[in-house]
């Protein structure tokens, strides 16, 4: 009954009439190229994802804070210019 079917492996025919076809042309290696743009797009996308992945507050330093305004005594002139001194430094003034 196997001879009838065309011998143990019949896909053995079709497999040879099939020959790989070559190519005249030599193959260029695969690139791509990526403009400054996207390149800055992706930076600004993966800081982003940072921020959104971070806590948005520091529970701890609130509190701390909160604790220290209670004392009217805190707020005097050194604490008024040491914030006043960051905050400039934080926007480069």
């Amino acid at each position: 009954m196997i001879d009838r079917l065309g011998g143990i492996d019949p896909l053995k025919n079709v497999q040879n009439t099939h020959k790989a076809h070559k190519t005249s042309e030599a193959s260029k290696p695969d690139s791509i190229s990526v403009s400054a743009e996207a390149r800055e797009l992706s930076e600004v996308y993966y800081a982003l994802e940072a921020a959104g992945s971070s806590p948005d507050v520091r529970a701890d330093r609130i509190a701390e804070v909160m604790e220290k305004m209670k004392d009217p005594n805190y707020i005097n002139r050194t604490v008024v210019e040491g914030v006043a001194d960051r905050l400039m430094d934080v926007y480069g003034l």
